[in-house]
């Protein structure tokens, strides 16, 4: 089964694709979606919209994990980012894929085994997991593998019930 991992961002949203055969997973592709501050918010949010609707086509995942947002300082930021993970969702609502959201919490915890590990550990554990030869960068992406990552186990806990 192939799952596509999002942290959505306006700047950046990583993007993170495995494969999960059994209990093994495999990375397939890392990478980010990043769009220009000198474009309009429209164009930004067209262009993330754009490239999701591509890595679905490309990649074909059967599931899709999406970080859901936590935000305790910035509206501003936590607005531009909402919208950012609002389009990331239309891509994959119109693609009729089976969404599934996790907080940093949730995400932190199913990779590492603390809910408040720090970036580096998470970063670590990913590369770990995925038996990487280094880090997936940039933390964007990992972030995003991490979110896949989630799911697989998430996944794998549900069906023990």
């Amino acid at each position: 089964m192939i799952i596509l991992g999002i942290d959505p961002g306006l700047a950046t949203t990583g993007y993170g694709v495995i494969d999960c055969i059994g209990n093994k997973i495999s990375p397939i592709d890392f990478g980010c979606i990043r769009t220009e501050a000198d474009l309009s918010l429209a164009l930004r949010l067209s262009e993330i919209f754009l490239q999701t609707e591509e890595l679905i086509e490309r990649y074909a995942p059967e599931e899709v994990a999406i970080e859901r947002l936590f935000f305790n300082s910035n509206a501003k930021t936590a607005f531009s980012v909402g919208q950012a993970r609002g389009v990331v969702l239309l891509a994959m609502a119109r693609s009729n894929l089976v969404i599934a959201d996790y907080t940093p919490l949730e995400v932190k915890q199913s990779v590492v085994g603390y809910g408040r590990a720090e970036k580096r550990q998470v970063q670590e554990m990913v590369k770990t997991i995925l038996n990487l030869s280094v880090t997936p960068r940039p933390d964007d992406a990992s972030d995003a593998l991490a979110v896949a990552i989630c799911h697989f186990h998430s996944r794998k806990m549900k069906s023990l019930k």
